[in-house]
């Protein structure tokens, strides 16, 4: 039984595999994006706030903006390619010219 406002999941039969395996990259691509941020937020909060002493500190506060960064970047990419490897839709169901409104 389907729940509305439920998502199915990323698995499809019809779908190639290499499909499922970009969609699911994107997906965890995404997550770690999020959490990076989150852990750059932190560490910036930490610096402002506490101003730790440590010797380690000056070197391990940036490293999650860094992350952040790259996981963006690659995310960016991996979503391009997994919009191209749609198949666009078929001609019967796109509209007409003459269905649009002026």
């Amino acid at each position: 039984m389907r729940t509305p406002g439920r998502r199915l999941p990323a698995y499809s039969p019809t779908r190639p595999c290499h499909q499922n395996r970009l969609t699911r990259a994107v997906q965890w691509t995404g997550r770690l994006l999020c959490w990076s941020l989150a852990a750059g937020m932190t560490t910036a909060a930490t610096e402002l706030l506490f101003a730790p002493q440590a010797s380690w500190w000056p070197a391990l506060w940036p490293l999650p903006w860094y992350l952040t960064c790259v996981t963006a970047l690659t995310w960016a990419i991996l979503r391009a390619r997994e919009k191209a490897a749609q198949h666009p839709p078929e001609e019967d169901t796109l509209p007409d010219q003459r269905d649009q409104a002026a």
